[in-house]
């Protein structure tokens, strides 16, 4: 296969820190796939909160990322760089990167590469790479949660919530999750969640010891933070574990730390983007072995809320900031 690329490509940039409206297509020039990398001809990209960060000036991408949001995308291989030896130019794949998603072409590690599952679209896969890579490091891998374990989730009917959901009850686990309204509640239900938790009038603490007779949940996944980080404690079973991914709620708060030694809680928590090649190399292997296979057999479907066009990225961040929407938001290019 031989690809004639194009010297430009349509990408979103963000003209200056602020709202939706700063997201503006441009012309760029088309990456260069570097050693160890391949270049993507971009399908469709995911949206993500740390996206809307970055919009606002509040997640710079780390040092040599590109500049262009977007941290997720699905398409077609079109160039091998130095190195490469384990990709084909055509191969399908999804693909976790540091930047550069919303646009026309990308490149991406070869080794953040997974093959599109059997049986889903470039735009459902476009939707995998940043919940799945989070959710597995912090819940499976640094919240140890295991089967037969009690797992909540704050945020259900988010893109990393629907995930969440899905995965640990696929993997063995009790599944409970809070949402701010009946329908999302509904929806992580659907999802697997053994009960949902319509926070904006129950008290996930209460329920929590309800439906666990007291014992309370072995990990939480929490987004929130603020007023919740003492309240998780307190829903945490002893030994259990709460993991840390955004402080959407603040990230300050007074605490009562006795329940921490008391339970023997850890408390952990993780960001995803700095981290190296090699690090999230490890687990596409362990999504790939794990959890691929279980969207293969439709055990686990990734929850596409919405689509837009690349060059309506603006939209696209509106409603994500609308929080109106369930599971995961996505652009596509036309291609």
């Amino acid at each position: 296969m031989s690809v004639t690329l194009p010297k430009s490509m349509t990408a979103i940039e963000i003209s200056t820190p602020g709202g939706p409206e700063v997201l503006v297509p441009a012309d760029r020039p088309v990456p260069v796939a570097g050693s160890g990398e391949v270049l993507i001809e971009v399908a469709a990209a995911g949206v993500n909160r740390p996206d809307v960060l970055q919009r606002l000036g509040n997640y710079p991408p780390p040092p040599g990322a590109s500049d262009i949001p977007g941290l997720e995308i699905a398409g077609t291989i079109i160039a091998l760089g130095e190195g490469v030896s384990d990709r084909s130019l055509g191969e399908r794949v999804t693909a976790l990167v540091t930047g550069g998603g919303y646009a026309q072409y990308c490149a991406a590690p070869a080794a953040q590469c997974l093959p599109i599952p059997e049986g889903l679209s470039l735009e459902e896969a476009a939707a995998l790479p940043e919940t799945f890579f989070t959710v597995w490091t912090n819940v499976f891998d640094r919240g140890r949660l295991q089967p037969g374990e009690a797992f909540l989730v704050h945020g259900g009917s988010s893109g990393i919530g629907t995930t969440a959901i899905q995965m640990a009850r696929a993997l063995g686990a009790r599944v409970f999750a809070t949402a701010g309204s009946a329908e999302k509640c509904r929806a992580c239900e659907e999802l697997g969640a053994e009960r949902a938790i319509n926070y904006r009038d129950e008290d996930f603490v209460e329920v929590i010891k309800e439906v666990t007779q007291g014992r309370g949940v072995d990990v939480i996944l929490d987004m929130v933070g603020g007023d919740y980080i003492a309240r998780n404690l307190r829903a945490l079973a002893v030994e259990g574990r709460l993991c840390y991914i955004a402080f959407l709620g603040g990230s300050k708060a007074e605490v009562d730390f006795l329940p921490l030694m008391l339970k023997r809680i850890t408390l952990t928590g993780s960001t995803l983007r700095a981290r190296d090649v090699a690090f999230k190399a490890a687990i596409a292997e362990n999504l790939r072995q794990k959890i691929w296979p279980k969207i293969e057999a439709g055990k686990i479907k990734p929850v596409l809320a919405a689509r837009f066009a690349l060059e309506q990225a603006a939209q696209a961040h509106a409603l994500m900031e609308s929080s109106q929407h369930i599971g995961k938001i996505v652009l596509t290019t036309g291609r």
